[in-house]
């Protein structure tokens, strides 16, 4: 099991990105969660198999269609917690 932690930049509120994310990342059976920063970033940690991780990176690199994504910081990370399913924070 793998565990991808990520900080998104650029125009990541107001257009979907979270909800987006939640769908592609439940369509990747990965559980984790995703919520918007003070500071206009979104940050997310995804948890599940290896390929899938790197595929939900591959979308947060993009964004939905009407995101612009300007740097995403990740890092890998041991497992802290079984996380259980996909969900926003607020």
């Amino acid at each position: 099991m793998s565990r991808l932690h990520v900080w998104v930049e650029g125009l990541v509120h107001g257009v979907f990105f979270r909800d987006t994310t939640r769908q592609v990342a439940r369509g990747l059976n990965l559980s984790g969660w995703v919520k918007n920063l003070p500071d206009h970033r979104v940050e997310a940690v995804f948890q599940g198999d290896r390929e899938s991780c790197e595929r939900i990176l591959e979308f947060v690199r993009k964004g939905p269609p009407s995101a612009r994504v300007d740097h995403v910081e990740f890092q890998w990370e041991d497992d802290e917690e079984d996380l259980n399913g996909f969900q926003i924070r607020f």
